[in-house]
């Protein structure tokens, strides 16, 4: 049965009380976005979003569907409303413009819950620039984007998606679901899907999975390269960030961590002298700053500083054995994590390589390079700290997924930062934890 739109549009237009009927209907599940679904369809309900081509229209049938599934993308009340959803259109046709209202409302209400609710930002995600978190959650931009939608079933299809990445993690569960007839979702699927839930749906971007240690090159969504990578310790996790780069710095200098002055350097210095310093490239600054100021070596308190009682800034200068190696790959972000190249290779040759402390070494810094600038990644001078532009910022997200699927099974790696079972609550000291 074809809706004539005047009709539907009038009633719309004037949101016409309910049939008693269809207000029980609606009753039962009362939506958070119920009143900013009434407010848009107040202001621009002269046009029907889901009943525009009639009451079997497949989007609706897709719409049924993902709300059938949403407790796998942690909407529990999905199969609720999808059935309420049924309800709602089947009472709609009676032909009656209240209900026919009424069931437009429904269907609206359900799918703007069900979109802010896959939209949410990732707990304990630190977000450099707000633009970064998920977008699109007002209930008017959902609607006004799904009314606009040249195909309306494709649009509930790719806002579904969320991201490759995602999909990938949550239909497998679907399938597996649906195949032995456990519908309740594992809780680590769902962390999984939240930390997921950040990562750009398309685009040339950056994925630095700390999970699986492993660093994924994107671009038009699609994966393009991957190497291993090196992340923080269970003590010194690497954080959840979105970010963007701008630029690569060669020749960086290395900033020591506390805990290593204090257990390496102080000692070596108390046994070899200043020349332990000098053949490592070592220097004592006054602070972290672009020309910082050397302290002359032998003004410090060096048994002090191996007792942990003075602190000292220790900046080692570019060179064969800079633990930054020749390349650094830094974005905006408040703990003062980064990306970079690393002189120590055999490392990488470990299954578990969570032995940084926060920051990120890259397998192959001069590939990652290469990527980023679209040339080959050569040092300008030898000067410190050289910057190179990008030619366009690239995003970059920092995730931990111990989710994963292999020929289309799903599994799960150890969770050894525990963020399964909660998000992080904490994160690498805001100090440069270079490694």
């Amino acid at each position: 049965m074809k809706l004539k739109v005047n009709l539907l549009g009038v009633a719309l237009g004037a949101l016409v009380p309910a049939s008693p009927a269809a207000a029980q209907t609606s009753a039962s599940a009362p939506l958070p976005a119920a009143a900013s679904v009434a407010a848009y369809y107040a202001t621009y309900g002269s046009k029907p979003i889901w009943l525009r081509s009639g009451y079997d229209d497949p989007a609706i049938g897709q719409l049924t569907a993902i709300l059938q599934r949403a407790p796998f993308d942690g909407f529990a009340q999905g199969p609720q409303l999808a059935a309420q959803v049924q309800a709602a259109v089947t009472q709609a046709r009676s032909g009656n413009p209240a209900d026919i209202a009424a069931a437009e409302r429904m269907l609206s209400a359900a799918w703007v819950s069900y979109v802010q609710a896959i939209r949410r930002p990732t707990a304990g995600m630190i977000y450099a620039y707000p633009v970064l978190k998920p977008q699109g959650t007002n209930a008017d931009e959902i609607l006004l984007t799904a009314a606009a939608a040249p195909s309306l079933g494709d649009y509930l299809v790719a806002t579904s998606a969320v991201n490759s990445v995602y999909r990938q993690l949550r239909d497998a569960a679907w399938a597996e679901a649906q195949a032995s007839g456990n519908f309740t979702p594992d809780p680590r699927l769902l962390a999984n899907l939240d930390r997921a839930r950040s990562i750009p749906a398309r685009g040339k971007f950056m994925l630095v999975d700390s999970g699986s240690q492993r660093l994924t090159l994107f671009e038009n969504g699609q994966p393009v390269d991957s190497m291993k990578i090196i992340v923080g310790t269970n003590e010194l996790p690497t954080p959840l960030i979105a970010s963007i780069m701008y630029y690569v710095t060669y020749n960086p200098y290395w900033h020591a961590p506390d805990h290593l002055v204090r257990k390496t350097i102080a000692p070596n210095v108390l046994r070899l002298g200043p020349k332990y310093l000098k053949s490592r490239g070592y220097n004592v600054i006054e602070a972290w700053s672009e020309n910082p100021k050397i302290v002359d070596p032998a003004t410090v308190d060096w048994k002090a500083a191996a007792a942990g009682k003075t602190h000292l800034l220790v900046q080692q200068d570019p060179g064969p054995l800079n633990s930054m190696g020749n390349l650094k790959f830094p974005f905006p972000n408040p703990e003062d994590i980064y990306l970079h190249d690393t002189p120590n290779k055999a490392l990488f040759a470990k299954e578990l390589r969570n032995l940084s402390n926060g920051c990120v070494r890259v397998e192959d810094a001069r590939r990652l390079g290469r990527w980023l600038l679209g040339t080959e990644p050569v040092a300008p001078s030898a000067d410190p700290e050289v910057r190179v532009q990008l030619a366009q910022g690239v995003p970059i997200v920092l995730t931990y997924l111990t989710a994963q699927v292999t020929d289309g099974k799903l599994s799960y790696t150890d969770d050894f930062y525990g963020w399964d079972k909660a998000p992080p609550t904490q994160f690498a000291a805001s100090y440069q934890a270079a490694n």
